[in-house]
């Protein structure tokens, strides 16, 4: 991954190049309904806080786990025996890019949501709560990471989330199979160029023109700003959005041409 001061370096000048988080200069009306509606919807919304316990409870949790990992492992955390608090510190996606992604599903209201990366939960439960009605797929390849993830659902009182354990290279072709279509996808469980992209293809297969897929960590290295430059640019993504943090792609057939955005947030 890219040190501290490299992803800071960049990230400053993402803000000096990027739009607004007000929609100015924003010509595409549906990248401004975006903005206004969904990037600034600052309602405190009812979820909000009892998830943001579990989280808080995480991060006090100094018990240790075993942890098999077949991503890019994290950059903070070498050993496979880790401390539950370090794993929250590390891997949990912020309070911020989580409520992003709630209003993302509440929002456009995607009936099949797909996460590659459970990790302890909380983003999963994040997206399950925005539409209790979607079925939420969670694919996490620790097994005791999964069992504390689904203790957090249980303990939220979610039922809309099918966790998947093992390897995603194993158990991903096996649910693309029997599952007809995918509306909504988060990807974080492996920052790495070739496995992002292999995701980003399969999942591609059942996608429809009102999908729309989000990918972690976009530029945290090297591999990954490779990545996504591939995706953004594929024949099928009509548009993008680039938050530094995360990225967003949709398939619209409705758009004249392919339109690539960086936003403030």
């Amino acid at each position: 991954m890219y040190s501290t001061s490299t992803i800071a370096y960049k990230y400053i000048r993402h803000l000096l190049t990027a739009s607004n988080r007000k929609g100015h200069g924003v010509h595409s009306p549906f990248v401004f309904d975006f903005i206004t509606k969904v990037l600034n919807d600052k309602s405190d919304k009812d979820c909000y806080n009892e998830i943001e316990a579990i989280r808080n409870q995480l991060l006090n949790n100094k018990s240790s786990i075993e942890v098999e990992d077949f991503g890019a492992g994290s950059s903070v955390i070498k050993s496979n025996t880790r401390q539950i608090n370090k794993i929250a510190a590390s891997s949990l996606k912020s309070k911020k890019f989580a409520q992003l992604l709630h209003r993302i599903v509440a929002y456009y209201q995607p009936k099949t949501c797909i996460e590659l990366g459970t990790s302890l939960g909380t983003t999963t439960a994040y997206i399950a709560k925005a539409n209790p009605n979607a079925t939420v797929v969670s694919f996490e390849g620790s097994n005791q990471i999964a069992d504390i993830a689904q203790k957090n659902f249980e303990r939220l009182c979610i039922n809309n989330i099918e966790l998947i354990r093992g390897d995603f290279e194993k158990t991903l072709p096996v649910f693309l199979t029997n599952n007809p279509a995918i509306d909504f996808a988060f990807i974080d469980g492996n920052h790495r160029k070739i496995p992002t992209i292999a995701y980003f293809e399969a999942l591609l297969k059942l996608a429809n023109e009102h999908s729309i897929f989000v990918f972690d960590d976009i530029h945290w290295s090297e591999e990954m700003e490779a990545a996504w430059d591939f995706i953004k640019n594929h024949q099928s993504v009509s548009l993008s959005v680039d938050l530094f943090f995360i990225g967003i792609v949709y398939f619209k057939n409705d758009f004249k041409e392919k339109q690539h955005f960086k936003i403030q947030f």
